[in-house]
């Protein structure tokens, strides 16, 4: 199958690039700028935010284009005017099918502009016409992650006596391994999936637990230093406006509220034994 694939080139991008190519269909790749691909995937040159694309001799489409924080890009622009021109894209086409990546605990009046940009993407995508799947994952784990590899290592390697904790780090996660989240994309597409699926892993942590897990594979022991609510609630807002913050006012309010839900039964034939945290972390963390 030719499959068309927006935000290919990403973190989870690559790994269902890998997987599509192992089941034998033909990746087409949108990139605003040259990449180097795997073999048999193609390359196609273009911008989802700012055009509408050519999706002759596209079978189906898959939109896995996201971005966390505002850097040069909106959310508004990725999340939904991406999705904007990519049906009407698929409508010049007449390419039916297509598979959409949102975000666990994406809705309207939840204080996230990511969240709620993100659920203006998924009602375009029901509104479409099309045979549509949309996944929702939790934090999403593996080589190349941003809140493991960075966020979370970022709190434990410096060399201090102790380790940041917002709050009492009771926020709830149900983080998913990467290999996961491709193999729920292309196996949805193989099998004809259709409907709203939340995409987790086999187990919930606490924010705090999550820390405790990244020092025990980083050999660090620290104790943790609690950072009150009410201060951070202070100084997020003042620094997130910087550049250098480590934190910006979104992320901490999706901090806040946690991001979990139980495995779905729609998907445990599709993913019947989903990887755990602790099989993967030691395989890639490093201080």
């Amino acid at each position: 199958m030719r499959v068309f694939v927006v935000g290919g080139t990403g973190f989870v991008g690559q790994a269902l690039v890998r997987r599509l190519l192992q089941g034998g269909h033909t990746p087409l790749v949108l990139a605003r700028t040259p990449r180097d691909l795997p073999p048999g995937a193609v390359l196609l040159e273009g911008d989802i935010t700012r055009e509408v694309p050519d999706l002759r001799g596209a079978e189906a489409a898959i939109y896995l284009a996201g971005i966390i924080r505002e850097r040069g890009q909106t959310f508004k622009a990725v999340h939904v005017e991406g999705v904007k021109n990519l049906l009407e894209g698929m409508r010049r086409a007449g390419v039916g099918r297509l598979l959409h990546m949102s975000a666990l605990g994406a809705g309207k009046g939840t204080g996230s502009r990511y969240h709620e940009s993100k659920a203006e993407g998924e009602a375009l995508v029901r509104e479409s016409g099309l045979a549509w799947t949309i996944f929702r994952p939790s934090l999403i784990f593996g080589p190349g992650d941003e809140f493991f590899g960075q966020v979370l290592k970022g709190l434990v390697c410096p060399p201090l006596p102790f380790v940041p904790l917002i709050g009492d780090g009771r926020f709830p996660f149900r983080p998913v391994y990467v290999g996961d989240v491709a193999e729920a994309f292309a196996g949805a597409l193989e099998r004809g999936l259709l409907g709203t699926f939340d995409l987790v892993g086999p187990k919930e942590y606490t924010f705090r637990q999550l820390l405790e897990v990244v020092m025990g594979v980083l050999g660090r022991r620290k104790p943790f230093l609690p950072l009150p609510l009410w201060l951070m609630d202070l100084l997020v807002p003042l620094l997130s406006p910087l550049p250098f913050a480590p934190i910006t006012l979104d992320q901490y309010r999706m901090l806040k509220a946690g991001n979990t839900a139980p495995f779905p039964e729609g998907l445990k034939d599709l993913l019947p034994v989903p990887k755990a945290l602790e099989e993967v972390l030691p395989g890639y963390l490093r201080c």
